[in-house]
C-alpha cells in the first residue's frame, strides 16, 4: 500500500475530485469502459455521491450510467424466505449478485457491447421493471452504488467507500432498518472494506 494522504473535503468537492481522476481512468483489463463502485451502507447515501459524480463528469462532456444495487433486489419470495429481519439473508441474498455480474458487469468486458440493464427488479411492486438496456459509449464510467459491494469481486477499476463511525451509522439508520446494523459490522470484518478501497471517505457530516 502506497502513503495515505488525508484531506478535509466537501462532498462537492470530493465529487469533482473523483470526476477528474475518472476522466483519465483506464481499464486494468484493457476494455472501454471504466468500472466505479462506491460503496456504503444506506444510511451512507452512495448513490447520493454517485449522482455527484455524474453531474460533475456531465459537466465536463463525459457521460457515465449510475446503476444502483437496488434495482438487483431478487423477488422478496427470495430474500424474505427466512424472514424480514433476518441478518444472514441481508448480507449474502437479498441481491441478484449474479444478475449484477451478467447484465452490467458482463456488456463491459474487453470485447462487450456496452449494453447494460440499469435495473432488474422493482421491489416496491416486487415486479420486473422491464427498463430497457442502455448503451455507453465507450470511455463512459460506470457508478455503481449500494451496501458491501466489496466483498463481491466485481472488476473494479476504482473503489470507494463511505465510512461512518459505528456510531454514525446507528443514528442515521432508520429505527425500522435497525435491524441490519450487524450486517455491516460482519462486512467490515470480513472484507475490511476501510482498507481495500481505492479511495476511503469518512463521512462526518451529512452528504
Amino acid at each position: 500500500m502506497g502513503p495515505v494522504r488525508l484531506e478535509a473535503i466537501t462532498w462537492d468537492r470530493l465529487g469533482d475530485l473523483l470526476a477528474e481522476r475518472l476522466l483519465d481512468l483506464r481499464p486494468a483489463d484493457g476494455g472501454a469502459w471504466p468500472r466505479v463502485a462506491i460503496d456504503g451502507a444506506p444510511a451512507a447515501r452512495p448513490g447520493d455521491l454517485a449522482a455527484r459524480v455524474h453531474e460533475a463528469l456531465r459537466i465536463r462532456g463525459r457521460t457515465s450510467l449510475v446503476v444502483g444495487t437496488d434495482g438487483f433486489l431478487r423477488p422478496a419470495s427470495v430474500r424474505l424466505e427466512h424472514g424480514r429481519q433476518d441478518v444472514d439473508s441481508y448480507y449474502g441474498d437479498w441481491y441478484d449478485t449474479g444478475a449484477l455480474w451478467r447484465e452490467v458487469f458482463g456488456p463491459l468486458d474487453p470485447g462487450g457491447d456496452g449494453r447494460v440493464l440499469p435495473d432488474l427488479w422493482d421491489p416496491a411492486t416486487d415486479r420486473a421493471t422491464r427498463s430497457p438496456y442502455v448503451s455507453l459509449p465507450p470511455g463512459s464510467p460506470l457508478l455503481l452504488h449500494g451496501p458491501c459491494l466489496l466483498r463481491h469481486w466485481f472488476p473494479l477499476d476504482l473503489s470507494v467507500h463511505i465510512l461512518l463511525s459505528p456510531g454514525a451509522l446507528r443514528r442515521r439508520t432508520p429505527d425500522a432498518e435497525q435491524w441490519t446494523l450487524p450486517a455491516f459490522e460482519r462486512y467490515a470484518r470480513e472484507a475490511d472494506p476501510a482498507a481495500t478501497a481505492d479511495v476511503l471517505v469518512l463521512a462526518l457530516i451529512h452528504i
